[in-house]
């Protein structure tokens, strides 16, 4: 099949430099499985409301499955002629079974079968990807769970604040991804709709059932307006939206990865094998795998707003920008998954330092919130306490002195309502502790959470 399919109205051949800035199959290949799939479908279809025998089905279906091996197997020759892998697959299957493989493409267009393929393709691939921020929480949690009690700064405007459990630290992240599957499943609903039957925009003539396309391939919905159908692709750029988002997520954890594992901070230890060296300095251990992981953020959120210009003035219905959806939509997809392979494992086998992280958190100027929330409980007014515990954090920092080293009478030079019981608040465990709050850092608390965290994974393992 040398001629295009649609060359009939053409007196010319098109000319090479157009097939090559025109030609996508080097990348939509990738499509082939729910293409074969989706053509099943729209065959089985066909043979029942009549518009080909049952015996042209059965060739029809054959040919096709053994295209699908001559793919699987790499014996399938692709042409870039042909433009992309819907007419690879149909050209193909035409030089196998001859004429009758034309009665395939009745009452569909490319416009709505693309659609179907990138649809089917995103339905499982946000289904890994949703199983893949499971398998880093998992690391996270078997993180927080083996280190229940180690206490580090936590910090605001990467300045110490206050003291926090390291698992309440890790919980967080827990937090972020569980919006990100949140975000993701609310995707993948308007993902799983069924497209096919719109043809190029205006529907069908012939008598189509896409209700039973749609049961064939799992479609709970059908889309309700055919020039919607052809040139929507909100659920591409909802993807890309919460992809970024969840990337964002990774790259803020990656960037406390790195500054833990500096000197500086010293509060964990990278595993070697996720790390590289300097061609010049023999010491160095650089925490490339993270640093990456910020990097490609920054390529996820390109592709976002790639996207939304390619859509920000397009008429209805279809255009040929559409054909930019996908690289962006791939390489995504690619992308995510290389990070959640590298992350979770290195979350795994990453090093904590308990002792680091404790010296850290032993710095008493962290405690200052709790002696303020002490003379409110004596009845001062916030206002008030705030100011008192200023001046006293003032003293201390031109003295050099710690909140511990000063005696109750000094601490009375500041407020009369300092008594005895106030020097059982300088340790950053009684802080800790004290924060019993429902969502505060308390081991308590943070047990609940762990416990609550552990369920709710099990649960989504289980479905």
């Amino acid at each position: 099949m040398n001629k295009k399919p649609w060359s009939g109205r053409f007196q010319e051949a098109t000319n090479k430099a157009v097939e090559l800035f025109t030609v996508s199959v080097s990348y939509d290949k990738r499509l082939y499985s729910y293409d074969i799939q989706g053509s099943m479908a729209h065959c089985r279809m066909l043979a029942k409301v009549g518009l080909m025998s049952q015996e042209e089905s059965q060739q029809i279906l054959s040919g096709l499955q053994e295209i699908k091996t001559e793919i699987e197997t790499g014996e399938f020759v692709f042409r870039p002629e042909l433009e992309d892998i819907h007419m690879n697959i149909e050209a193909r299957l035409l030089e196998k079974i001859g004429p009758v493989g034309g009665k395939l493409h009745t009452a569909r267009s490319r416009n709505d079968q693309v659609l179907l393929d990138l649809r089917l393709y995103l339905r499982d691939e946000i289904q890994q990807l949703i199983k893949a921020v499971i398998s880093l929480q998992e690391a996270l949690i078997a993180q927080g769970r083996r280190h229940l009690g180690v206490i580090i700064p936590g910090y605001t405007h990467l300045q110490r604040a206050q003291p926090v459990l390291f698992s309440h630290h890790l919980l967080a992240y827990f937090e972020m991804f569980q919006r990100d599957k949140e975000r993701l499943r609310e995707c993948l609903r308007r993902v799983n709709v069924c497209p096919l039957g719109a043809g190029a925009l205006s529907g069908s003539t012939l008598p189509i059932d896409r209700t039973m396309v749609a049961k064939e391939l799992k479609f709970p919905a059908i889309t309700k307006n055919s020039l919607d159908t052809v040139s929507d692709r909100d659920f591409c750029l909802e993807f890309l939206s919460s992809a970024s988002i969840l990337s964002m997520h990774f790259s803020r954890m990656s960037e406390e990865l790195i500054l833990w594992s500096t000197s500086e901070f010293s509060f964990i230890d990278l595993p070697d094998a996720f790390c590289t060296g300097s061609s010049l300095m023999p010491q160095k251990k650089n925490p490339d795998v993270p640093e990456l992981v910020r990097g490609k953020t920054g390529r996820i959120y390109g592709h976002l707003m790639g996207l939304l210009t390619v859509m920000k003035s397009l008429p209805l219905t279809y255009n040929r920008d559409l054909q930019e959806d996908k690289e962006a939509v791939f390489d995504v997809v690619d992308t995510l998954r290389l990070i959640c392979s590298v992350l979770t494992p290195l979350w795994i086998k990453v090093t904590i330092k308990p002792e680091s992280m404790a010296k850290a958190a032993g710095d008493e100027m962290m405690l200052a919130t709790d002696l303020a929330d002490y003379l409110v409980r004596k009845g001062v007014p916030f206002r008030d306490s705030h100011h008192i515990i200023g001046q006293a954090v003032n003293y201390c920092l031109k003295q050099q002195k710690k909140f511990s080293e000063l005696s109750l009478e000094q601490w009375q030079k500041f407020s009369v309502d300092f008594s005895k019981d106030m020097m059982t608040l300088f340790s950053a465990k009684a802080s800790v502790e004290a924060k019993k709050s429902l969502g505060g850092t308390a081991t308590i608390r943070v047990q609940e959470v762990l416990e609550e965290a552990e369920r709710s994974l099990e649960q989504e393992s289980d479905a």
